[in-house]
């Protein structure tokens, strides 16, 4: 059996785990691999973020020898959120490990290291899960906790009221498919002032229905015939993605369970992909003194063993993010009818 004083090794000490953690391969996240999210370590427990809404005016004509129209300074907006912390575990018994035989000390310690990354693994996939979670509550301006209470409302942090959701009438087989989608690309151009740059594009995470009633839909379909990728209609573009109107439209796929997350089945959300500051993901350091006052990481692992009976190994995983949304005026909505 391993020995428990194996546990005592740098090789699981907090700085150590946190890095090795890294190199665990785990499952990949729509909105995660969209690399929308700027990170931005900080040192503290809270972030602050500054606002500044630019001002265009008319230049009044004037009489030569005039004193000249003074401009307007922007208005700034600066305001303090704290980070969350998300903590989760497991816990490693001794018989467990009851049939690792120890052929000498670096066997013993690599067949452990693989069961620890092995758990480590499972916990960095919940992880994943939650992240993925919080992206996408932040890409529609409203943040929700495991149990569906709210983190964060951006809205509501920047006093700005949410924008209406916009019917698509996709039951109506007349409906100017196009034309809504214009609407919601000139909304959010127009939201998203210096944020909006000429690369920047819309996407949108559409629920199965929507999804469904919109690639059916005649005026869609009728476009889609006199192009080369007319051949896709014959096939089936669950999970899929397709650009119409300007918008690339993705039929997002959540957990298993459509559920836990996920977007509902009869309604779509839009954000901008590409535009700078819009979204950001702020880490702060851990709570031990390995990493105070230094730039907060993604994940933060350690071992807890067990010092007065040594019988188990707690395996803790630690992370301190704000997913953050600038400009929440730019994220807009729609219901299939």
């Amino acid at each position: 059996m391993a020995s428990f004083d194996i546990f005592n090794d740098d090789a699981f000490g907090a700085v150590q785990l946190t890095a090795a953690i890294e190199k665990v391969p785990y499952v990949p996240s729509f909105l995660g691999s969209l690399n929308i999210f700027q990170p931005v370590p900080v040192r503290t427990e809270t972030v602050a973020i500054e606002k500044r809404n630019g001002k265009l005016s008319i230049i009044q004509t004037s009489e030569r020898g005039a004193a000249p129209q003074q401009r307007e300074n922007e208005k700034r907006d600066i305001r303090d959120f704290r980070t969350v912390r998300l903590a989760h575990g497991d816990t490693l018994y001794a018989h467990e490990l009851q049939n690792i035989r120890a052929f000498g000390s670096d066997t013993e310690l690599m067949q452990v290291q693989a069961e620890v990354a092995r758990r480590m693994a499972s916990i960095r996939q919940n992880f994943e899960l939650t992240w993925e979670s919080h992206r996408l509550g932040a890409i529609q301006g409203i943040v929700l906790d495991a149990d569906g209470s709210v983190i964060i409302n951006w809205f509501n942090a920047w006093g700005i009221n949410q924008p209406a959701e916009v019917d698509f009438e996709l039951d109506d087989a007349a409906t100017d498919v196009r034309g809504k989608c214009q609407a919601i690309v000139r909304a959010m151009v127009r939201a998203g002032k210096g944020a909006f740059l000429p690369s920047t594009q819309i996407h949108a995470l559409a629920g199965d229905d929507f999804y469904d009633m919109l690639t059916n839909h005649k005026t869609v379909r009728e476009t889609y015939l006199n192009w080369t990728s007319a051949a896709e209609l014959r096939g089936s573009n669950a999970f899929q993605a397709f650009p119409y109107g300007g918008i690339m439209f993705h039929n997002y796929r959540g957990t298993d369970d459509n559920s836990t997350v996920a977007v509902d089945a009869a309604k779509c959300k839009f954000f901008p992909v590409g535009a700078p500051g819009v979204f950001q993901t702020a880490y702060s350091p851990a709570e031990t003194f390995d990493f105070v006052n230094t730039p907060g990481q993604e994940l933060y692992a350690m071992t807890i063993p067990d010092r007065d009976r040594n019988a188990w190994v707690e395996l803790e995983a630690y992370s301190y993010p704000l997913h953050i949304c600038t400009r929440p005026e730019m994220l807009l909505r729609a219901k299939k009818q």
